[in-house]
Parts: structure tokens; sequence; C-alpha cells
């Protein structure tokens, strides 16, 4: 399963080689692969490459989120073309209840690309995932680039909105099982089922 995200998050055209991801089957998870240019901008974020680091989204950054439209629980996975990243677990919009999850998370990068695999645990992911939408941030200050797949219609645009990656209604359908099997269910995940007790 394939996208491009060709697009600001206010539905304007890139400017650049569009960022691409690859989700791929795997029995413990979702393999997420990036393939991405790299801007080098912002320089590179003190924390260690491999490990979580906090507030990754103000740095270079793609981004994608799986959502359960039902309960509006989510799953944010951050990646950066320096090794870091960031997972949040949110159980209502922006409402973050868990944080700084371990990833395996390889990067390799060249002077312009960078690509990068995550193995996604399905403990990870909310029940009932089945929305998906997917983000890339670059550049500092007045020339901070923000890109989505899928973005704000042109039409629900207001006068001086900010972009805002959690506007769920704008996620699409995403079809686990078109990708694992028709057979296969959703495993249980013990992470989710505390916070429901």
């Amino acid at each position: 399963m394939e996208f491009t995200i060709k697009q600001t998050w206010d539905g304007l055209p890139v400017s650049h080689e569009p960022v691409t991801i690859r989700l791929k089957p795997n029995s413990a998870g979702l393999i997420m692969e990036v393939n991405a240019p790299f801007f080098n901008d912002p320089p590179a974020p003190v924390g260690e490459p491999g490990k979580p680091f906090s507030r990754l989204w103000d740095y270079e950054v793609v981004e994608a989120f799986f959502l359960s439209d039902r309960t509006e629980q989510y799953l944010e996975v951050e990646l950066c073309p320096h090794g870091q990243h960031l997972l949040l677990l949110l159980s209502g919009k922006r409402r973050v209840w868990k944080e700084g999850l371990p990833l395996e998370f390889e990067v390799t990068r060249t002077n312009t690309k960078w690509e990068g695999k995550a193995h996604l645990p399905w403990n990870y992911f909310p029940p009932c995932t089945n929305k998906f939408n997917a983000f890339a941030i670059h550049g500092s200050g007045e020339e901070r680039q923000y890109e989505a797949l899928y973005p704000v219609p042109r039409r629900e645009l207001q006068e001086g909105q900010k972009p805002d990656f959690h506007r769920l209604q704008f996620f699409k359908d995403l079809n686990l099982k078109g990708l694992m099997g028709e057979d296969w269910k959703q495993p249980e995940s013990d992470i989710w089922k505390c916070l429901a007790n």
C-alpha cells in the first residue's frame, strides 16, 4: 500500500519530489517505509538517533496517523531523517495519554534523500483502526512547509487558518484487511485495553 504526499496542508501542490510512504504487512504489525527528500532544515535534533525525542514535530519529520473514527483514538508516528522518532497514543483529538514508546527504526540518508523503515507493532494501534492521514514538515521560520496526504479542502479554509494535523474529519479510509488478507482480524492491544479499564 503506497501513499504519496503531493500537496501542502491547504491543498496546493508541493514544489519538490513528493514524500512517499509504504505500508507493508508483517505478522507482528505494519512496516512503514518512508522515501523522502532530505532538506536538513531545521538542523538535527540534539537527541540520540534511534530514541524517542519529545516535540519532534518542530524538526524535519514525516508523520503518519492511524485512527479509529468510532472512538477518536489514534496512533501518531513521527519519523525524522536523523534517526529520532516519536510515537504518541491519543484518545480524543489532541489528547495524548501515552508517548515516547520504543520503536525499531532504521534510516539511510544521502545529501538529498532519506529512507526510513519503522516496525509498528499491532499493540500500538487502537482497536478498529480504519482511517489514515500522513504529513511531512520541513524548513525553518517563514520557509516552514507543512504537507498533507489528505489536506484540508480549499472550500473549508478560513482566513488566517494555521496547519492542524488533528483535523480528523479529513482522514480517509484505511483498509487493513485489504493489506493483511480478508480473514485477518486486528490483534487486541494490551496497551489500549488498559485505557478502557
